[in-house]
């Protein structure tokens, strides 16, 4: 079978040499399925989602079409190789054992003949191999760079009524199955497909008596493989689930690891993984005895299939009807055509699969962005001035829309202008932030932005002219460097140390392993949270915009990093119009003007003096502020 095994080895090797019978067994089922790997069920497409129809495939084989060279010389291998196979190897063997051990005895010179096809064979699906997987490899590279210039041009509503896990899961899995169908998949049914037309052909003219008796032959032993497989495909699938749940677990308890151990749960936690790697095995079980099941069935019908063809062709061999190469041949052959037929019995189910990933990343392709450009984007005047409008707005998020965030809202902030808002939880502070950046559009009412309707702009231009300092520093998983510039990527140095240096974060920049390029590590997890707060707040001053949104980030921070990010905060507020979120009587006394928001709607504004007196939700929320910090 050096034909067969020499293809397949060049993908995912599987093996017919039997280390144990069980496995040997096992690994001749999925050779004669085809598959390029002998367990390759239990392991990549446990969750492969199906389609009804090949229809998705369009965009993979619209994307591989770009590359026609390496497609025509990907299918000149396959068929060298696919020739080799089932038409020269048997044939070599026939004159190997008519001719070598015949009344000529030039045994030597037929199995140079033979040394030779399999140099071929070797040179051959080596670049089939190399060039069928260089074929996937960029199909899933070009498919993934298309779907996240996408993503990132989709607004923020699409991540509230799409998972990023979820969507992650595509961008991950579902290529890898993609890559396997353009990869693999194709491959292997272009492959068996011409190898099971020619060899067929080839046995009728050696033999047609016995190529007769291989026809029936075949289907009887695909069969059980397709009952089989399609039973140890699911069985696998559910039992992938459960080492997956086992993983999960272990990563959940591993990165809660003080919780767990400062409430000591850690033998109630040793039981639940216990119960959960039983599961686990008592799955595995039932796979293990269905591919047991299998592995009888089949080396009784393969063996015995072949035992019987060779009887039969050793009594035509005695009667003078057939020739011992030929029954040699005859047999090789006979392997190649099933083996190859086989295989295509699991090709269009893959194919579906690789069809259901497609339309799936279709569907993230193809997204459109709710907030987009209109087609003659109105320019921002120069210089910006600074001033924004929010006049009668009215918005409800999308996830969220029996209830508003905001009810006929309106704010004129003016240039230069520093405006604290501050309420409850869930008055709607944090949507003024959203709807000013222009992340959503409100259902009514207008917002300007120096005079301009932000619906009527550019929303890249609106969000060149505002700096946001979160409540969180969020960080990048870079260097200090790449998260310092990240708002002003031509940033040289000296600006990236001015920044800091008004930051109060140039002391403990220096005092890094590699300064500026010195990994910060997971979303800035080497820092503290008052230096994670003071990068970000650099961030800002190094993009140096008219408009500064500020969730103000010092209620989380000890009394020292506290003052430090005030001091920060006042040189980035200067001489800038800034909308702050405020949590601090320091920076509320600091305002122009206070804006009090309680379900939606202004309820007060003023100065600090103004609303301390009037004795309304301002006084309470600045009263119980007051109590905690004496308290305190």
């Amino acid at each position: 079978m050096v034909g067969v095994v020499g293809q397949d080895n060049a993908e995912k090797s599987p093996s017919l040499t039997g280390e144990e019978a069980a496995k040997a067994a096992a690994d001749a089922v999925h050779l004669l399925k085809g598959d390029e790997e002998p367990d390759s069920s239990e392991q990549s497409d446990e969750k492969a989602p199906k389609a009804k129809s090949l229809g998705p495939l369009k965009m993979i084989f619209a994307t591989a079409a770009q590359y026609p060279t390496q497609i025509m010389l990907a299918l000149a291998a396959l068929l060298i190789t696919a020739g080799v196979t089932s038409l020269a190897m048997p044939y070599a063997l026939k004159l190997i054992v008519d001719r070598g051990f015949g009344a000529e005895g030039e045994i030597g010179r037929w199995f140079r003949y033979l040394l030779l096809l399999v140099c071929v064979l070797g040179v051959g699906t080596a670049l089939r191999f190399y060039f069928v997987s260089w074929i996937g490899e960029r199909v899933v590279a070009d498919i993934r760079q298309k779907v996240q210039r996408n993503l990132l041009r989709l607004a923020p509503a699409f991540y509230e009524e799409n998972s990023p896990k979820e969507i992650s899961s595509r961008m991950t899995s579902d290529t890898a199955i993609i890559e396997q169908v353009v990869g693999t998949t194709v491959s292997v049914a272009l492959r068996n497909i011409i190898a099971g037309i020619l060899g067929t052909a080839f046995l009728f003219w050696l033999a047609p008596q016995l190529a007769g008796y291989l026809l029936i032959a075949i289907p009887l032993v695909i069969m059980p493989i397709a009952i089989f497989g399609r039973r140890l495909r699911s069985i696998s699938r559910t039992s992938q689930d459960r080492v997956a749940d086992v993983g999960a677990m272990v990563t959940e308890v591993l990165g809660a690891m003080k919780i767990v151990q400062a409430f000591g749960q850690e033998d109630r936690e040793g039981l639940r993984f216990a119960d959960a790697a039983e599961e686990t095995f008592r799955v595995a079980k039932r796979r293990i005895l269905i591919r047991a099941l299998m592995t009888a069935a089949l080396i009784t019908l393969i063996f015995g299939a072949i035992t019987i063809l060779m009887w039969r062709g050793a009594m035509l061999v005695v009667s003078g009807e057939l020739t011992g190469g030929t029954i040699a041949s005859f047999i090789f052959a006979s392997v190649i055509v099933a083996g190859a037929f086989g295989a295509l019995t699991e090709v269009y189910g893959d194919l579906l699969r690789g069809a259901g990933a497609a339309s799936r990343l279709d569907e993230l392709l193809n997204a459109k962005p709710t907030i987009a450009p209109p087609a003659r984007p109105e320019k921002l005047p120069v210089p910006p001035r600074g001033s924004l409008s929010f006049r009668n707005v009215t918005f409800r998020y999308p996830t969220r829309p029996e209830v508003p965030a905001l009810k006929n809202f309106s704010l004129e902030i003016e240039p230069g202008e520093t405006v604290a808002i501050v309420g409850p939880s869930g008055a709607g502070k944090s949507t003024i932030f959203q709807l000013a950046e222009r992340f959503y559009d409100p259902q009514a009412g207008t917002i300007r932005l120096d005079g301009v309707p932000l619906a009527k702009a550019d929303p890249a231009e609106i969000r060149a002219r505002m700096a946001f300092v979160p409540q969180d520093g969020i960080l990048f998983s870079a260097n200090a460097r790449d998260n310092l510039r990240y708002g002003k990527w031509d940033a040289s140095d000296e600006e990236i140390w001015e920044a800091a240096r008004a930051a109060n974060a140039e002391t403990f920049l220096r005092g890094l392993p590699d300064g500026l390029d010195t990994y910060l590590g997971e979303s800035g997890t080497r820092l503290s949270g008052g230096q994670q707060q003071r990068i970000a707040i650099a961030r800002a001053l190094l993009r140096d915009t008219p408009i500064l949104l500020l969730d103000e980030a010092t209620s989380a921070l000890d009394a020292e990093s506290e003052q430090l990010v005030q001091q920060a905060l006042d040189r980035l507020m200067a001489e800038r119009t800034t909308l702050v979120i405020a949590h601090r009587l320091a920076t509320v006394r600091k305002a122009n003007r206070i804006v009090v928001l309680e379900d939606g709607e202004i309820v007060e504004q003023g100065t600090h003096g103004e609303l301390a007196e009037a004795g309304g939700l301002y006084a309470r929320l600045a009263a119980l502020q007051f109590a905690s910090s004496e308290a305190a």
